[in-house]
């Protein structure tokens, strides 16, 4: 976890798993690096929101593997889901839903799954596609420790490979380019920017 620059009430706090998806932000706002995975980005942005002063809202800056063919681009996301909790059967143990899908931002921009693996397989990633446009593996916890502390969270996503064998190679290869196309998003989308 590394955070750079003062987080104040009047302004948001960015928040990336990677410095490399950080690299070409140039700004004055206040940004974290959590880390990659649930853990590293739940705990980092816990921790962050808990030291307080609460930010006036979170952005997550970040990319993520297209579960279907001709995703591609930057993404404002709707909804996020945990692509590796079995929620169903928790339910049918515990009678209760653990881990709900969760609303940011616009409730009709494509759905995030989240989980703690890299997505490089064809079956896991058409079965996830049948519930989700895109994968990451923070985009859930960030989205549960925002809603715990009452901070508004919203998550934009780059595509940056396709979920696929080459996954991790594509993801190496574009890792820059996404990184610019994050931080041109951040330049036209949030007015305290930079």
């Amino acid at each position: 976890m590394q955070l750079t620059g003062e987080i104040t009430s009047d302004r948001p706090l960015l928040v990336l798993a990677l410095q490399a998806e950080a690299q070409y932000l140039n700004t004055s706002l206040p940004v974290l690096l959590t880390g990659v995975g649930k853990v590293n980005a739940a705990t980092a942005l816990a921790a962050t929101l808990a030291r307080g002063p609460i930010p006036s809202k979170v952005i997550n800056l970040g990319t993520a593997g297209a579960l279907r063919p001709g995703w591609a681009g930057t993404h404002l996301i709707g909804t996020v889901i945990q692509h590796d909790l079995d929620s169903e059967t928790l339910r049918a143990r515990t009678g209760e839903t653990h881990g709900p899908p969760l609303t940011v931002g616009d409730p009709n921009g494509p759905t995030l799954a989240t989980g703690d693996t890299f997505i490089d397989d064809k079956a896991t990633c058409d079965h996830l596609a049948a519930h989700a446009s895109m994968v990451d593996m923070e985009g859930y916890a960030l989205a549960t420790a925002a809603h715990q502390a009452g901070v508004s969270l919203h998550i934009v996503k780059n595509v940056s490979d396709d979920a696929n064998a080459s996954a991790i190679e594509t993801w190496r290869e574009t890792i820059a380019k996404c990184a610019r196309a994050l931080a041109d998003w951040a330049t036209h989308n949030i007015p305290t920017y930079p």
